[in-house]
C-alpha cells in the first residue's frame, strides 16, 4: 500500500511540474486532445500503460 501512495505522489509531482513550468503548453495540449480520435487516444493510453508496467516490473 505504501508503494501505491508513493506512485500516486510521484504522478502528482510530475503533473504539477508540467502545470507550473508550461501552463500554456498544457492548455494547448488539452485543446488538441479534444480533436484527436478516440482510438488514437486509447492506443496512446495502452502504450503508456504498458511502458509504466514495464518500468515498474524492471525496477522490482
Amino acid at each position: 500500500m505504501r508503494d501505491l501512495f508513493v506512485g500516486i505522489g510521484l504522478v502528482l509531482v510530475i503533473e504539477g511540474l508540467l502545470y507550473a513550468l508550461f501552463p500554456g503548453g498544457v492548455r494547448r495540449m488539452a485543446k488538441m486532445a479534444g480533436q484527436i480520435p478516440d482510438q488514437t487516444l486509447r492506443t496512446g493510453g495502452v502504450i503508456a500503460l504498458a511502458l509504466g508496467v514495464l518500468i515498474v516490473w524492471l525496477s522490482r
